[in-house]
């Protein structure tokens, strides 16, 4: 049986999705009862911790107070627009208040109900709110049997959807919610179908993702960015880290700050979003490593933000050996991070290119040849220690090529016929 989008995702509303086309940038938060534990968020099953014991760790559990707040402000500082928190991940644990099991923050943990909080320090800090709900679940009784009794599938589901509907009514307006992990039941199994409806009749402007087994709202590439094919929204979920989306002291191999521009720059040139993890200790303070990087992000945003956030038209391929291109209308932006000297030279940027300058106005010397562009007299530096923009301003929309170049030089040889124009007219013009 092939499942196909509900109703209401069927006809895309763009108004619902604006905001997320605009977004950019977001923040994913993993936190949860490993994050004490520090092991991998996957430790119970990756080391088959007891229920019993593993239940244990929510004594450990004890939350700064201000924690949510100090994400938020984190997240804006940073030029993020959104943030989504695991509500519950695959452990089963609750980080929100439920009549539906008592495991949960409020009842055997901090006494608080975080979801609440952080949603609060979220509408505080003007970012927009997403939830996270992973469908499977290692805690419940019938998590795995569900897969093989009717009977316990059809109580799994109706617990499912009802902490699905206590997220979405319990919070006041929810913009994004997050599904994970459908495993082990078909989207048939799961209802999803149906548990769409209601988060959309609860909440009509929330936008979904597509791991209930339904396409929905936006695609969800992993630990790599990669627009879809059919140009649907999209949204690269990444680790701060090498691996580990929740805490943990053995993965201190951070990206910097250089690295996370890199990745804006890519999701920019494909029109999609990138929603970086943070992976917050048990009492929610942030690696220093973390902090440092999204505090120099959030400066260079605020000084050339409209070349991410603006750039919205895509290049491809978007990027060279000096850096990545991103696009608005006539204007390719050059985010060059690796910095040449005082000459840049870029083969196979198309149409003609009628001016080079800096993104605060100041010319740029260059000449352009056939397809070939060469930025001259450049400083021996670069004026940017992250990453430096060239706006360069073509006669229509910009097109880089960069592909092979030839290696016989004989005109008349059968590779001419795979030769870039550009190259043509200077060989025929030496």
């Amino acid at each position: 049986m092939t499942t196909t989008p509900t109703e209401a995702s069927a006809v895309q509303d763009s108004r619902r999705a604006d905001w997320f086309s605009m977004a950019r940038f977001g923040m994913f938060i993993h936190w949860g009862l490993y994050s004490v534990l520090g092991r991998h968020e996957w430790a119970m099953n990756n080391e088959r911790i007891p229920v019993e014991e593993y239940e244990q760790l929510a004594k450990q559990w004890l939350p700064a107070p201000d924690c949510t707040r100090r994400w938020a402000r984190m997240a804006r500082q940073a030029g993020m627009r959104y943030m989504v928190l695991t509500t519950k991940h695959h452990e089963g644990f609750c980080l929100f208040d439920s009549r539906h099991t008592d495991y949960n923050a409020v009842k055997r943990s901090a006494g608080r109900d975080l979801v609440a909080e952080f949603v609060d320090a979220c509408r505080s800090e003007g970012v927009k709110v997403g939830l996270y709900y992973s469908l499977m679940d290692w805690h419940h009784p019938d998590g795995v049997r569900c897969a093989r009794d009717e009977q316990a599938r059809q109580r799994f589901v109706r617990y499912t959807h009802g902490l699905v509907e206590e997220l979405m009514t319990n919070y006041g307006q929810i913009d994004l919610l997050w599904y994970d992990v459908n495993w082990p039941l078909t989207p048939e199994a799961w209802e999803s179908a149906a548990l769409n409806r209601m988060v959309r009749r609860l909440q009509p402007h929330i936008l979904i993702n597509d791991r209930a087994g339904i396409e929905e709202d936006f695609a969800t590439p992993e630990q790599h960015i990669t627009a879809p094919a059919n140009g649907r929204m999209w949204e690269a979920c990444m680790t701060f880290s090498d691996e580990s989306w929740g805490y943990t002291p053995l993965d201190t191999r951070f990206k910097d700050a250089n690295q996370v521009l890199r990745m804006l720059a890519k999701v920019a040139n494909g029109g999609g979003n990138l929603l970086l993890n943070i992976s917050p200790r048990g009492d929610g303070s942030v690696p220093v490593e973390i902090e440092r990087a999204l505090t120099q992000v959030g400066a260079w945003l605020g000084r050339n933000g409209q070349v991410i956030y603006d750039a919205t038209d895509a290049m491809k391929p978007d990027h060279s050996l000096f850096g990545t291109f991103t696009r608005r209308g006539n204007t390719a932006y050059f985010l060059v991070d690796h910095w040449p000297g005082q000459t840049l030279a870029v083969g196979g940027l198309t149409p003609a290119v009628k001016s080079v300058r800096y993104l605060d106005g100041r010319p740029v010397e260059f000449t352009y040849v056939g397809d070939r562009l060469i930025l001259r007299n450049l400083p021996e530096l670069t004026p940017d220690p992250l990453c430096t923009v060239f706006a360069i301003e073509c006669d229509g929309p910009p097109h880089y090529d960069h592909g092979p170049g030839p290696v016989i030089l004989d005109p008349a040889e059968p590779w001419r016929k795979h030769t870039p124009p550009g190259f043509m007219a200077i060989m025929e013009n030496a």
